[in-house]
């Protein structure tokens, strides 16, 4: 799917957001809610900013350097800039705890002392009113402060941010910014999570261990599988022959398992060894992975039922009778009247063996 088979995403007005009476919060507590979530224009709302993110990369490496990055895009850089500073104002305390320290929650404490202020510098003033709607999302992107624990929902819930910003226009949905905002702020995001993972020693939250794809993360995979799609020279098996160049979200999340994680990698990793082993090209990987994002973290109560919604991100149902004009759901086919059937990757399976 091209960019211009893709829908524009729509505009919130000032004028629309005042009347909001709700803020987001949590909405989801059974499984019931996860299938109606998926019925929600917020949903179809963020599936079409995902695949617009994806359609935007391909075929640009993270050497990529944008002509000119916008006003908004250098003030979202400078956002997680402060919140990396304050790492070193927060160092982690002398605990013995393998997991979670504790310094972790001063930094989170601090986050939403200050959350207020860093949002009314990120955008312009007559943006304000929006706020209260984004900054849920905007404390939810970082780990839970409570279980000192990092995953694919608080990636969500920055990817849903930046939705957020997006839907009222201090982001734009153009190539160019779409761009930026996964090569760069995306990616930005990405390597200050890690810090705090590794500083903090942040749990996994609701890993599926060996049989996962990834402890902590998702998006960075397929959009690193984005960028390389129509590259047929590289081949999916490449990421088995480590070290890999820092070209693309794909390498540099497989780098990062490197990093933390040791023995045999088709062991640890074994989705990821069974995509290189068993995925023919990039864009088998990308939508196969799509799919697995819809089922695997968005079709799972676990991850999502800490993410808040409603406001900006409409909890309303579609009207049925524009389904059929809807663009398809994350996992690019075709609107299903059944939302209960999660669909998963080809290679999702835990009884697909190494090769």
């Amino acid at each position: 799917m091209g960019p211009q088979e893709l829908l524009p995403l729509r505009h919130v007005t000032i004028s629309e957001i005042t009347e909001y009476a709700a803020l987001p919060v949590q909405k989801i507590h059974s499984d019931h809610d996860v299938d109606y979530w998926k019925t929600t224009k917020g949903y179809r709302d963020y599936a079409l900013f995902l695949r617009r993110l994806n359609e935007a990369v391909v075929g640009h490496m993270l050497l990529w350097t944008p002509s000119a990055s916008s006003q908004p895009v250098k003030r979202m850089f400078e956002l997680l800039d402060t919140l990396d500073g304050w790492i070193e104002e927060i160092p982690p305390l002398p605990t013995p705890q393998r997991f979670g320290n504790l310094a972790f929650r001063t930094w989170g404490a601090r986050l939403e002392e200050r959350a207020e202020d860093l949002l009314s510098s990120l955008l312009e003033p007559e943006l304000y009113i929006a706020i209260p709607h984004i900054k849920p999302y905007f404390l939810t992107s970082f780990g839970s402060f409570l279980r000192m624990d990092y995953g694919t929902g608080h990636e969500t819930s920055f990817a849903i941010f930046l939705l957020c910003l997006t839907l009222i226009r201090f982001l734009e949905p153009i190539a160019e910014e779409e761009r930026a905002i996964v090569l760069g702020v995306f990616t930005r995001y990405i390597r200050l999570c890690w810090r705090l993972q590794d500083t903090y020693k942040l749990e996994p939250a609701g890993s599926h261990g060996v049989w996962g794809l990834d402890d902590f993360s998702f998006l960075g995979y397929i959009f690193g599988s984005g960028q390389l799609r129509d590259r047929q020279d590289i081949p999916v098996s490449s990421i088995l022959h480590p070290p890999l160049p820092p070209e693309n979200l794909y390498y540099m999340s497989i780098m990062r398992i490197h990093e933390v994680k040791h023995g045999p990698f088709h062991e640890h990793s074994s989705q990821l060894y069974s995509i290189a082993a068993g995925v023919p090209n990039w864009g088998k990987v990308n939508s196969g992975l799509f799919k697995m994002y819809e089922a695997e973290v968005l079709g799972k109560r676990v991850v999502v039922q800490h993410i808040p919604l409603g406001g900006l991100v409409d909890w309303a149902a579609i009207d049925p009778s524009q389904a059929s004009q809807q663009q398809p759901p994350v996992g690019g086919t075709a609107p299903r009247n059944n939302v209960n059937t999660g669909t998963r990757a080809p290679w999702a399976s835990t009884s697909f063996p190494p090769r």
